[in-house]
């Protein structure tokens, strides 16, 4: 498994050597105008190294970049904020591939997430959370697990932040159906995404069992878009043990294409939200 880090370095270093391109610089002029030799210039375009923010910030000035955004975006992707983000708190706790992944998610502006066996994450309430994560991980000590449910509550401010994450969720129907932690607990639980599929920022839509097989069924997998360009995304996918972080333009393309698909095949929005409240009223 390849980690965010040096997905994050590769992904900079495509977008500076396309910043480069954008104002006519060769990378030994960059690197000259920078102060540096050609060769650091190369190593930060290919990913091989790591790049600090304040290097970063001169290759902007010297391409001349002054949008805000934009700069904000690759300072961050060149690890501003990844040791010192909130979840640096639950550090004891939180595997690195988790942190990894809140990383992104934190960072990005839109998320299209596909998920065919429990709540995303950003629209579980605290009891399922808890409930799932003694299920899944019953060796934790219950001090651990009140540490993983106050992380995943924490994560959901990006639901409701002044530029809120925009979610795109489509759920197989067997999300809202499997029982986790109790009737009352998943009446609670189902009652929440109704709610939540009334957020202006949130696109929620069910794909019923009646359509049949679907590629969602392989992995559950989230595609993060990023402020100001498409080059940056990236695609997370779940398996049993790691996720797979994907970030060549061909496969983005590929799980894009997939979400539409599925996304085409879902029930609306507003016969999604029916059908929630309908199996909500079944488990109450």
């Amino acid at each position: 498994m390849e980690r965010v880090p040096a997905v994050r370095r590769r992904r900079l270093g495509e977008e500076l050597r396309r910043l480069r391109d954008l104002a006519g610089l060769t990378s030994g002029e960059a690197a000259k105008r920078a102060g540096w030799h050609q060769s650091k210039v190369s190593r930060i375009e290919t990913g091989r190294s790591s790049v600090r923010p304040e290097d970063v910030a001169t290759l902007l000035d010297v391409y001349a970049v002054r949008d805000r955004d934009l700069r904000e975006l690759l300072a961050t992707l060149a690890g501003r904020g990844y040791q010192r983000g909130w979840w640096h708190d639950f550090r004891d706790v939180l595997p690195v591939e988790y942190r990894d992944f809140i990383t992104l998610e934190t960072g990005a502006c839109r998320a299209r997430s596909m998920e065919n066996s429990v709540v995303p994450g950003l629209l579980q309430t605290p009891a399922y959370a808890r409930a799932l994560t003694r299920e899944v991980m019953p060796h934790l000590t219950e001090k651990e697990v009140e540490a993983l449910v106050d992380v995943r509550i924490a994560r959901q401010a990006v639901l409701h932040q002044d530029r809120p994450l925009e979610l795109s969720a489509v759920l197989d129907e067997s999300v809202l159906r499997r029982t986790v932690g109790g009737r009352e607990v998943m009446a609670d639980q189902l009652l929440h995404l109704e709610q939540a599929a009334s957020l202006p920022q949130v696109h929620l839509q069910v794909l019923p069992f009646t359509a049949g097989g679907h590629q969602g069924l392989v992995n559950s997998f989230v595609i993060f878009s990023f402020p100001r360009t498409a080059d940056l995304d990236v695609v997370v996918v779940d398996h049993l043990t790691s996720s797979l972080y994907v970030d060549r333009k061909e496969d983005i393309a590929a799980y894009g294409a997939a979400f539409a698909r599925l996304a085409a095949r879902a029930l609306p929005r507003a016969d999604s939200t029916d059908m929630i409240t309908r199996i909500r009223k079944e488990v109450s």
